[in-house]
């Protein structure tokens, strides 16, 4: 990952929405550091907790309500589900640029709310015509309470064995944290006209099952064996586990997701924003380091 890019510092901040959120606090934390003033914006103040001067906005409110909010924005970062741009673009000022979180799991090949939430909005950028952004991201990991690798690492603590459907071939290219974060500060720091898509991805990409073996040794687990389950089983297994207490939960959608690729070509990432993502390892590595 190169630095993270340099705001110069202005007499507008920057409005960031969702705040709260890993990714929202993230991003709040690296601007203030960099003496970028801020505008965190959440939906509920009691999250908020460590956030300073916020204000309170609900993009699924009537646009009325929204509007005082961003009144004054011109430069807003959206780390909310992308299913609220449209009403973002409703409520913040024709002039503001905006850089918007979006997922991957637009491309997934077995469509879900969550998916056609980002095509929804996405769609929505794309047609407004604005000086806006919308990043992709894979699976994010490294994020202060992320649910991803950690939980995977505290499955993987039950397990004698590893089940993995199909044997885990399927190719996976998870992105730190931190090259979210510097992503985002990138395009902020961008001078573009027109509306963009890209998707940021982690340096490389990795089977399943070598992802799951680098969670292993990253979260001082010992090796444990593998072995290759027809999808059905499992997902068939994911309902009962479930109603295990203290067992951390993994749905049938998660595992029937695991069959499809999912990794992507980072080239238009480092071009467009200069962002040089992490390896996969020495991101880990920092994960469980902290």
């Amino acid at each position: 990952m190169l630095p993270l890019h340099t705001l110069q510092p202005a007499p507008d901040p920057v409005h960031v929405i969702g705040a709260s959120g890993r990714s929202g606090r993230a991003v709040c934390q690296a601007l203030l550091a960099q003496g970028v003033p801020v505008v965190p914006i959440v939906r509920n103040a009691s999250r908020a907790t460590g956030l300073e001067n916020i204000r309170i906005a609900d993009l699924t409110a009537p646009t009325e309500q929204v509007k005082p909010v961003l009144a004054d924005a011109t430069r807003i970062v959206c780390t909310a589900h992308a299913r609220n741009i449209p009403a973002l673009l409703a409520a913040a000022p024709a002039s503001a640029k905006l850089v918007c979180l979006g997922s991957t799991r637009k491309f997934t090949h077995w469509p879900d709310a969550h998916g056609n939430g980002v095509l929804l909005g996405e769609k929505a950028l794309l047609d407004s015509g604005r000086d806006s952004i919308i990043l992709h991201p894979t699976m994010i990991y490294g994020a202060q309470g992320e649910n991803n690798v950690q939980r995977l690492a505290a499955l993987l603590r039950f397990l004698p064995v590893i089940p993995l459907p199909n044997g885990g071939t399927a190719l996976v290219q998870p992105i730190w944290q931190g090259d979210v974060t510097a992503s985002i500060l990138a395009a902020l720091a961008q001078i573009w006209h027109g509306p963009r898509s890209l998707v940021i991805a982690g340096k490389n990409a990795v089977t399943y099952k070598q992802f799951v073996t680098l969670v292993e040794q990253a979260s001082g687990l010992r090796p444990r064996p593998f072995i290759s389950l027809p999808a059905k089983l499992l997902m068939a297994c994911a309902r009962v586990t479930s109603r295990i207490p203290g067992l951390p939960e993994i749905g049938p959608d998660e595992i029937r997701r695991l069959l499809e690729n999912k990794n992507f070509d980072i080239a238009p990432m480092q071009n467009f924003l200069g962002v040089q993502p992490i390896d996969l390892q020495e991101g880990l590595a920092r994960t469980f380091a902290g």
